[in-house]
C-alpha cells in the first residue's frame, strides 16, 4: 500500500465506523473500496470483518459507559445470529467473485432505498413500549438467525435490518436498539471472521488499517447525535453507492473506468 491508499482506507474506515454505529450501511463503502484497491471480492468481504469487529468493540464499550448495555437480551439474540453467520460466511466463500460483486451491487441499491425512505423511523413512532414476552423473544431468535446469515454472507446494510427488527419486536427506543445492535453484530462477527480467516480470505494489513479508521469513527458515532452530520453522510452514501453499484455491474467499462 502506498500513502494515498492508506489515507483512503483510513478515511473510508472512519466514515463507515461512524455510519455503522448510528445506523448501518458502512460496509457499502468499505467492501467496494477494498475491491477497487485490488482485493478479490470474497477477500474484501472477509477483510472488512476485522474493521467491523473492532468498531463494535468500541461501540459496545462507549454505550456501556453511557448506561446502555443489555447483555442478557444481547446474548439471547446474538447466539442465533452467530449460528446464522457461520452458514452465511461459508456460503460467501464458495461463490465466485464475479457473482458476489453482482449480488453486492443489487444489495447496495436495496439498502440505498432503505437509507432514502428510513422506514425504521415510522416504526419507532408507532411503538413506544417494550414488550419482551415469550412469543416476541421466540420470534426475535428466529429473525436473528436469518439476520446472522445475511451478516455472515455480506454484512452490508445489516444495521438497518437489525434496527427495524428490534424496533418491531421489542418496541425499544432507538438508543437502546443501537446499543443492542452493536453488541449483537460484535458477537456474530467473531464467528464469521473465523470462517474467513480459516479459508485464507482476509488481508490483515488492509484489515487493521481499516479497523483503525473504523474505531475512530465508531467512537465519534457514539458521542455525537445523528443530526450532526447525518444529512451529509447520507448524501455521500447515496452518491457513492450509485457510483460503486454501476462500477460493479460494469456500466463504466465502455469509457475505460
Amino acid at each position: 500500500m502506498n500513502l494515498l491508499q492508506i489515507v483512503l482506507v483510513l478515511i473510508t474506515g472512519m466514515v463507515a465506523g461512524f455510519v455503522n454505529t448510528l445506523g448501518g450501511g458502512g460496509s457499502l463503502l468499505t467492501v467496494p473500496v477494498l475491491i477497487f484497491l485490488g482485493l478479490p471480492a470474497v477477500e474484501a468481504n472477509g477483510t472488512n470483518r476485522i474493521a467491523i469487529f473492532v468498531q463494535n468493540i468500541v461501540g459496545v464499550t462507549n454505550f456501556r459507559r453511557k448506561g446502555f448495555f443489555y447483555p442478557k437480551l444481547g446474548l439471547f439474540l446474538g447466539i442465533p445470529a452467530l449460528l446464522g453467520s457461520i452458514l452465511g460466511a461459508r456460503t460467501a466463500i464458495t461463490i465466485s467473485g464475479e457473482l458476489f460483486e453482482k449480488i453486492l451491487a443489487l444489495i447496495m441499491i436495496v439498502v440505498l432505498i432503505i437509507i432514502l425512505t428510513r422506514p425504521e423511523r415510522r416504526f419507532i413512532k408507532e411503538i413506544d413500549q417494550e414488550n419482551l414476552g415469550t412469543l416476541r423473544l421466540t420470534l426475535a431468535a428466529i429473525t436473528f438467525l436469518g439476520i446472522g446469515f445475511y451478516g455472515g454472507f455480506i454484512q452490508a446494510g445489516v444495521g438497518f435490518f437489525i434496527i427495524v427488527a428490534l424496533t418491531l419486536i421489542t418496541g425499544m427506543s432507538l438508543v437502546k436498539v443501537n446499543s443492542l445492535k452493536v453488541f449483537i453484530v460484535l458477537i456474530y462477527t467473531i464467528s464469521s471472521l473465523v470462517v474467513f480467516i480459516a479459508n485464507g480470505k482476509v488481508n490483515f494489513l488492509l484489515g487493521f488499517t481499516l479497523a483503525i479508521g473504523s474505531a475512530l469513527g465508531a467512537y465519534l458515532g457514539t458521542i455525537f447525535a445523528v443530526s450532526k452530520g447525518d444529512r451529509w453522510i447520507r448524501i455521500f452514501l447515496i452518491i457513492t453507492i450509485l457510483a460503486m453499484s454501476a462500477k460493479l455491474w460494469g456500466l463504466f467499462d465502455f469509457i475505460g473506468l
